[in-house]
Order: structure tokens, then sequence, then C-alpha cells
């Protein structure tokens, strides 16, 4: 067996991204989708919440043992890093959506049909911590408005969310 026989072994499926609906315009993508993304966040929501608790449940113990140093990582800061890595991650990665986008059976696109790359994942979830954090929710109303019912977060980082089954 030659070399270019052999199958690639990568970290993502290479194909992944190039396989888009054939017609993001297609408003059977969209049906629902609001609804579906609220369902979606609620779970993620949650999954971020018991990855956190575990992980302050971790550093309290480990701050006996360092003095109380590792108290310092507790906060905030450590629940924004588990929440922009946790969406980061999943929306990056090889599926294009968070395991509640997934229930939910929605999932992210580039504005060219393929799936996200890191940097587009954490620029959206970068943008949807700072613009959620400081209207209150408040600038989620904009999916009413736009196309697609993209939010303020999808607009600026190209990217949308569509249905999987369709």
């Amino acid at each position: 067996m030659t070399s270019s026989n052999l199958p690639s072994l990568t970290f993502r499926d290479a194909d992944s991204r190039s396989r888009a609906p054939q017609n993001l315009a297609d408003s059977a993508l969209y049906e629902g989708i609001l609804g579906r993304r609220v369902g979606a966040y609620f779970v993620d929501a949650f999954l971020i919440l018991t990855v956190n608790i575990a992980l302050h449940i971790l550093l309290l113990f480990m701050g006996l043992l360092t003095f109380g140093l590792s108290w310092l990582l507790l906060g905030p800061v450590t629940f924004l890093t588990v929440a922009l890595a946790y969406n980061t991650l999943f929306i990056g990665g090889g599926e294009g959506a968070t395991p509640g986008m997934r229930l939910f059976g929605i999932e992210a696109r580039g504005l060219n049909g393929g799936r996200p790359d890191y940097f587009q994942a954490f620029l959206m979830t970068a943008l949807f911590y700072a613009t959620v954090t400081v209207t209150s929710f408040l600038v989620l109303i904009v999916a009413f408005f736009t196309e697609h019912n993209r939010t303020a977060h999808d607009l600026l980082s190209g990217i949308t969310v569509i249905r999987r089954d369709r």
C-alpha cells in the first residue's frame, strides 16, 4: 500500500468544513430556531455550571495544599474561562455545536456554509458574554429583527445558527 492510499489521520475530519447546506437562505433551516437556541443555552449553562462547581471544589481542596494560593483562581475569572473554553472548543470543533445545541438539533455555520473555526467560535463566544454582561440579555432582542433570527454576536462574528435536521 502506497502512502497515497493510506487514510489521513487528523484531529478533525478535513472534509467536515466543506460539507455545507446547499442553500443557507432556505427558510426551513431557521424554523423555530429562537426557541431551540434558548433551550440549548439552558442546557449548556447547566453543564458549564456543573464543570465550574467541580473545578471550584477541586480548587478549594488545592488551596489547603498550596496555603491558599489556588484560591486566587476562584471567582468570575474561572467561570468566564470555563464558559469561553466550553463554547469555543465545541463550536469550533468538528460538530459546530455544543452539547445543548446538538440536543436541540441546531449547529453554527459560517456565512459560507462551512463550520466555524476556533477563532470564529471564540469571537462569537466572547462577544456573547461581553454584550450580554453589559446589557443584561437585552441585546438578544436583536434576533427578533434580523434575517434568520441572528443575534448581535452572530452578526459580528460572521456566524449563523441553523437546524441540523434540514
